[in-house]
This record gives structure tokens, sequence and C-alpha cells, in this order.
């Protein structure tokens, strides 16, 4: 597993433990390397300060192109990899979009449900052709 994608799973992690927790992200990875020799990739800060600075876009969208799936109703780490991978496909523009998409599903793959990653791809295939409108 590369760099990136190591950061990217990581970042996923502490998502999920800052919803959980009710907790900012940042926070969350603070007191994650408070605790231990956790080291960690700056691309994990990245995307978390990413994610948390753009969340209310990203949700917005992946709510509007999720065909028959509030956010709610997602589950939480298919919610994360669509968060990780709507912001890299819209404001990370040193990431390829193909790039963004399969890593997302990837993620979705090792950690979620069977059919998750055909979920995750769909979502983020609508949002990837329709980025040039996304946009602000």
């Amino acid at each position: 597993m590369g760099r990136r994608s190591k950061a990217r799973r990581r970042a996923l992690e502490v998502l999920f433990e800052a919803e959980q927790r009710g907790a900012a992200p940042l926070e969350v990875l603070r007191l994650r390397r408070e605790k231990g020799d956790l080291i960690v990739d700056d691309y994990v800060v990245t995307i978390l300060d990413g994610v948390g600075t753009h969340q209310d876009r990203i949700d917005e969208i992946l709510a509007t192109y999720s065909r028959g799936w509030t956010l709610e109703r997602m589950p939480r780490v298919d919610l994360m990899a669509l968060r990780i991978g709507a912001w890299e496909l819209l404001y990370a523009t040193e990431t390829p979009d193909g790039v963004a998409v399969s890593e997302a599903v990837a993620l979705a793959r090792e950690l979620s449900t069977e059919e998750s990653p055909s979920f995750v791809n769909g979502v983020l295939g609508r949002i990837q052709k329709l980025k040039p409108t996304l946009l602000d």
C-alpha cells in the first residue's frame, strides 16, 4: 500500500472516530498522537483539514447525488470514504480524478460491506462527471 493510500485509510479512521465521539477530527488526531508513538503522514492532516473545511458543501453534494440514500442511512465507513473521495475530486487539484475515485472505492472494499464499493463508485462517478458545475 502506497504512502497516500495509507494516509487516506488513517484519515478515514480518524474521521470515523471523530464522528462517533462528536469531536473535531484534528483534535482526535492530536489525542491519538499524544497517546502513542503515532507517526502521521502530512497528507492525513491535509485530508482532515480539507474535509473539515468543506464538509458542509461535500455533504450537500453527497446528499444530492447518492440516489435513494440519506447521509444518516449510509454506513458510516462509506460516508467517510465518500467525504474523502469527494474532497479529493473537488478540492485536491494535485490528485487525478480517477485516483480519487479508485482510492475511495478501495477503502470501501477493504473496510465496509460487499455492496459498498459499487455504491461509492457510483456516487463519486456522478460527482466526477458533474465536477465543473459543482465547483463554486
